[in-house]
């Protein structure tokens, strides 16, 4: 009767992920960081009509475009100065051995660590989509093209989370930070290694640049910003085909935060 009892209390997987989660929402709720994050690029889509004023060009795709920039900025930013370090907290402060000694497994403090971040990057992502949204509209411009967009950031965010959680599951947060800085730039260039790869003849540099075009994440195919702001017309199927290669890029990033922390040793 013990051994069944105690077997009861044990969560199952989808609930220990969901526990971590939630603890983790919380806890990058108080951060001040994110705050001062969000602060700024809400104060960046507000004042955008006033930097309109300053720049050459229509005062719509003005405002559409520093308004997604703003989302997608802060949203990386959140993603490297809070997520490198999440893990990294709970080692340095001892906790994690505790929580360790419970019946969680290492892959589900990952998992658990990466679907609270990432919940509160959406959140933020929505509330400053819907901001940008409402001031578009009542310009008397249909908001609907920005969705697509926003929902596009919101793949590039957790590909780029996902890269955090997994730098952070091997390295201190200085490293996982400008690790995941990295792949946001390259995976923001993926468009040149073609050219670079038709410019130099065979040798090696040309192998490296075909191993990082193949290995980076194409962030570009995701970035959508240009189409929304200019009214262009996207193929048919390109956001649910971006919505897939975001999902499936992170999901295999997050196996192998998963393997690496499995087989880490902590003293």
């Amino acid at each position: 009767m013990t051994s069944v009892a105690s077997t009861a209390r044990i969560p199952s997987f989808g609930q220990a992920v969901s526990a971590i989660a939630l603890n983790t929402f919380r806890e990058a709720v108080r951060d001040r960081i994110l705050y001062l994050l969000v602060a700024f690029a809400f104060v960046l889509i507000a004042s955008s009509r006033l930097l309109s004023l300053l720049t050459v060009g229509s005062e719509e795709k003005i405002v559409k475009d520093i308004g997604l920039s703003a989302i997608a900025i802060s949203g990386v930013l959140t993603a490297v100065f809070v997520g490198v370090s999440l893990v990294f907290k709970e080692i340095e402060k001892r906790t994690l051995y505790t929580l360790l000694a419970t019946p969680i497994r290492r892959s589900q403090f990952i998992l658990g660590k990466y679907c609270g971040l990432l919940c509160v990057i959406l959140v933020n992502v929505a509330l400053m989509g819907g901001a940008l949204c409402l001031l578009v509209a009542a310009k008397g411009e249909s908001p609907a093209p920005l969705v697509f967009a926003i929902v596009l950031i919101a793949m590039q965010l957790a590909v780029v989370t996902a890269f955090a959680i997994l730098f952070s599951s091997f390295t201190n947060p200085i490293l996982s930070a400008l690790g995941t800085l990295a792949v946001y730039v390259v995976g923001q260039l993926a468009w040149s290694f073609d050219l670079l790869e038709a410019r130099v003849g065979d040798g090696l540099f040309r192998r490296a640049c075909v191993l990082v075009s193949w290995l980076s994440p194409n962030l570009d195919r995701l970035d959508i910003k240009a189409q929304a702001v200019h009214g262009l017309a996207l193929p048919h199927g390109y956001v649910a085909a971006g919505i897939v290669y975001g999902l499936g890029y992170s999901i295999a990033i997050l196996l192998l935060a998963c393997l690496v922390f499995e087989r880490r040793e902590f003293v």
